[in-house]
């Protein structure tokens, strides 16, 4: 008989070597790339101009390739199990949903338009706000299973918060991203915002279901053998994209190397905020520590996947944008490692606070 949801989702794997070296590989694209922009110009552009309705054909294919392994995992069955922590995954939707895409447009209003504006290009002052607002927007799929698991998380609670969240994903993406542009004056076609969300988000979840559902029909060890294979393809996918994004900034990240330091400030912000937000609100409400860890670090971490894909397609490739959206990659795995750190090493404090006040279990 397969694994129970639970015992799968136990199971799941550590960081593997590209997830624990992300920033090197994605620091590595960021000269290949650059280099490859400045030596051949002329194949980035024409690769540049193979689109459809908007959407370019090859990084198209690629977002498919980085995003369905992830979907794979992704078991929409333990929906009904939301009821166990309702605590946790109302803290959960809380954060995701009703704080962290405001409080992001909110950093990108105070930094990028203000604090920073005259040390970065006018023209691209919006599309910046526009990259970090389609970043907060997306709630993390694939990598807070990682990050669970190196707390110690709960693996039915993360288990269940992913897939709710990706289910309230495929509605209100495009809406909140459209309220947040609107309200920082960037005009956003919403036909193609919506293409974006059905291209990158609804068709790889209907396909990743249904290739889930095949292989389950034969057992779960051909599920797991799958995920172990085409796993690497995601990353390798990612690296490609991140290669032809720098390809096409290089010549503006030359001219102001800054710019993506610039960038990182209110993402890292952003993570300290969520990320302690969701694990003092846990607390409060009584929540045990493994499911506090879970919920705290899908809002800190981001489905960035989603967000490149949407930047390019809304902005282009040389947009500050989809530059803002490979930040968020850059940063990922040092800034989460460090979330993991504190919510480690606050245990004791976290656990004994709620046994004295009565807050939460013993």
């Amino acid at each position: 008989m397969a694994p129970s949801t639970s015992e799968a989702a136990a199971a799941a794997p550590a960081m593997n070597v590209f997830e624990r070296y992300l920033t090197v590989w994605v620091l590595l694209c960021i000269v290949a790339g650059i280099a490859l922009g400045q030596a051949l110009p002329g194949i980035f552009q024409a690769i540049g101009r193979v689109e459809i309705a908007r959407v370019n054909i090859p990084v198209g294919l690629l977002i498919w390739v980085m995003i369905i392994p992830m979907l794979l995992k992704i078991d929409f069955s333990a929906l009904h199990q939301v009821r166990q922590h309702w605590k946790g995954i109302g803290v959960t939707l809380f954060v995701n949903w009703a704080v962290k895409p405001f409080s992001m447009a909110l950093l990108g209003w105070i930094f990028i338009r203000h604090v920073f504006a005259d040390a970065l290009p006018a023209a691209q002052l919006d599309s910046y706000v526009a990259g970090l607002i389609l970043l907060a927007a997306a709630p993390c799929t694939a990598m807070v299973f990682v990050w669970s698991r190196l707390t110690n998380g709960h693996p039915l609670f993360t288990l269940t918060q992913v897939a709710l969240n990706d289910t309230i994903m495929v509605f209100a993406f495009a809406p909140i991203v459209a309220l947040l542009l609107g309200l920082s004056s960037i005009t956003v076609p919403w036909a193609t915002l919506l293409t974006s969300v059905v291209l990158y988000l609804l068709v790889p979840v209907c396909i990743a279901q249904a290739l889930r559902k095949l292989l389950l029909a034969r057992d779960q060890a051909t599920l797991d053998r799958v995920l172990a294979a085409v796993g690497p393809w995601s990353i390798g996918a990612l690296l490609g994209t991140l290669v032809l994004l720098f390809a096409f900034q290089g010549q503006a990240i030359l001219s102001q190397p800054l710019v993506i330091a610039m960038l990182a400030v209110p993402i890292l912000l952003q993570v300290l905020f969520t990320s302690g937000l969701a694990y003092w609100l846990n607390w409060r409400l009584g929540e045990s520590h493994s499911v506090a860890c879970p919920s705290a670090l899908i809002g800190a971490s981001n489905f960035f996947e989603l967000a490149v894909a949407a930047a390019i397609s809304l902005f282009g490739f040389e947009s500050g944008a989809a530059l803002a959206t490979v930040v968020g990659v850059l940063i990922e795995v040092p800034v989460m490692l460090m979330v993991v750190r504190v919510v480690n090493s606050s245990r004791p404090w976290y656990e004994a606070r709620a046994r004295r006040t009565g807050t939460g279990p013993g």
